[in-house]
């Protein structure tokens, strides 16, 4: 029996022997393949990513920034967790702050990449009363401290491993993907919504923006 040429395996007795035609049904074997594995990076949710993934794309939905108007925005769901410190927080006690919530991951290349950024625009508002919180996506804590320490991250971070806190976003705005940031106001609604790796200017803007709106 025939050994395929590029893999090695098995080729059966039924597998077209022209030359031409072997070419073309491995054309359309592999674009079969491609079809099914861009159809598995978009639709999952958070955990179509992890630790053993590469890290170097989103999790699922399109990169890009949400703005809601005034109090137009989705009500931001209760939240309750332990913090890598082993606190315990709970998002309601923020209430008549602005928080800037970042669900991040030590695997995750984009959200290395947006890291010290994220620690300057910390520095900057914290004086101002905005409040940063990480919410930490399937890691350690040990790795996850280290990841904090590494990027001198000064504000605390939720441990979620099993994505029970990225999923109670899931019917107001869900962070399709990793790394998302949102902005929630002072009323306890969600401003904005930053999928992908935030910039500094544009990050500021919309915690600028949330902070000259009324309670």
């Amino acid at each position: 029996m025939p050994r395929c040429p590029r893999h090695g395996g098995i080729l059966s007795e039924s597998a077209p022997r022209h030359p031409r035609a072997r070419r073309a049904a491995r054309a359309a074997v592999l674009g079969l393949a491609g079809a099914l594995a861009l159809g598995a990076c978009d639709s999952g949710a958070i955990g179509n990513s992890g630790p053993g993934s590469n890290g170097q794309s989103f999790v699922s939905g399109s990169p890009g920034t949400t703005v809601y108007d005034g109090h137009s925005g989705p009500v931001a769901p209760r939240v309750t967790g332990t913090l890598l410190s082993g606190s315990k927080f709970t998002l309601a006690a923020e209430r008549g702050h602005v928080v800037v919530m970042n669900f991040w991951g030590s695997w995750c290349t984009p959200c290395r990449a947006e890291a010290p950024l994220l620690s300057r625009l910390a520095q900057h508002f914290t004086p101002n009363g905005v409040r940063f919180l990480g919410v930490d996506i399937r890691d350690s804590p040990a790795t996850a401290e280290a990841f904090q320490r590494d990027f001198h991250i000064g504000y605390p971070s939720l441990n979620d491993p099993g994505d029970e806190i990225a999923l109670a976003f899931r019917d107001t705005v869900p962070p399709a993907g990793i790394p998302t940031t949102l902005v929630i106001g002072r009323d306890g609604r969600i401003a904005a919504r930053v999928i992908g790796e935030v910039s500094y200017p544009g990050l500021r803007g919309l915690i600028s923006k949330a902070l000259a709106q009324p309670a």
